[in-house]
């Protein structure tokens, strides 16, 4: 069994984290206070006891709910810069950011504000915690694709800061064809694409994501599995999917941790990687996952080195700023055998 320490060691990427789930109950009470808002919980273990769900929409209720104390710039770079500093303490060395803006300009924040708040601590991330970090704006499938549209224009117009787009929120019934607009236009202007599907949703809307959005990666995807021509497809392409062990157990798609899927992705071929995707509502970030894979599904070094290797590959980061980490995990993974 790998310790605490070899797992930090382990160089590692992080491509399916939502700034917004990084939002921890202190800096929720810190944060409230500085712009004087009224939150309904009387304290912060009152708060902590609403972190039981028992599916997405209920996760999604106090997602949205809590990020009311979200306000101006200095939130946002605050709140980035968090996820920054427990990143390094974690190990990663690269993390490829979402943010939902749809999220805080329906409750009047400006897109601006929140874009630039975010930015503006990614740009810092490598000087100040040696990480280096880029920024994904996700849509929220669950809202019409006319208001996605929209900002995906003004997000041009005003030459934000972002790698790529995406797509989440609540899956079912909201398929990924619905924002073809959307992604072609992003694709017109050189951003990556990527969109959460198979999570909740079916197979099916892994194979829109792909063919209509044309998605160069799948967030989640764990329910590809239920379709041999999918996992034929996902196999021969490479096409990687951002796995979130804790928050497929948490969101109640998986019973147990010991009955996720990821041992059988990974012996079928499939491009899976391991993701935190919101860790302050379920219960561990990227060392804790990888620490409970070697704890209840007795990963070892190799599988670890895959799922660290299939991350690099599988990010948005050019070839050259690859090589030295693939290098470092290669130089790991030969120290542990």
């Amino acid at each position: 069994m790998l310790t605490p320490a070899q797992i930090h060691d382990l160089p590692k990427v992080e491509l399916h984290l939502h700034i917004e789930g990084t939002l921890e109950p202190e800096l929720i009470m810190q944060l409230a206070e500085r712009n004087g808002i009224r939150l309904p919980w009387a304290d912060i273990e009152e708060l902590r006891r609403q972190y039981e769900f028992t599916d997405l929409q209920s996760f999604l209720n106090l997602y949205y709910a809590n990020m009311a104390v979200l306000q101006t710039e200095a939130d946002f770079a605050d709140l980035t810069r968090a996820y920054l500093r427990r990143a390094q303490a974690a190990g990663v060395r690269h993390a490829e950011i979402f943010m939902d803006p749809q999220a805080h300009t329906v409750r009047g924040v400006d897109l601006a504000t929140c874009v630039n708040g975010v930015a503006s601590a990614i740009a810092e991330s490598e000087a100040e915690f040696g990480v280096s970090s880029a920024l994904i704006v996700t849509f929220l499938r669950d809202r019409e694709a006319a208001e996605a549209l929209t900002m995906m224009h003004d997000l041009i117009e005003m030459r934000a800061p972002i790698v790529g787009i995406g797509l989440d929120s609540a899956e079912v019934g909201h398929p990924p064809i619905d924002f073809v607009e959307v992604f072609a236009l992003a694709r017109e202007h050189g951003l990556q694409c990527v969109a959460h599907a198979g999570e909740e949703g079916p197979p099916a809307y892994v194979w829109q994501a792909l063919e209509l959005l044309q998605v160069s990666r799948i967030d989640h995807g764990i329910r590809s599995l239920e379709d041999d021509v999918l996992v034929e497809h996902l196999v021969k392409h490479q096409i990687p999917l951002t796995v979130c062990p804790f928050s497929n157990v948490r969101l109640r798609v998986v019973d147990t941790l010991a009955d996720h899927p990821l041992p059988a992705m990974l012996a079928r071929g499939l491009a899976v990687t391991v993701n935190s995707d919101d860790p302050a509502y379920f219960g561990g970030y990227l060392d804790d996952n990888f620490t409970a894979l070697t704890d209840t599904l007795s990963f070892g070094a190799e599988e670890v080195a895959t799922l660290a290797r299939n991350a690099v590959r599988a990010s948005f980061l050019t070839a050259d700023a690859q090589a030295p980490l693939l290098m470092e995990i290669n130089e790991w993974l030969s120290a542990q055998l």
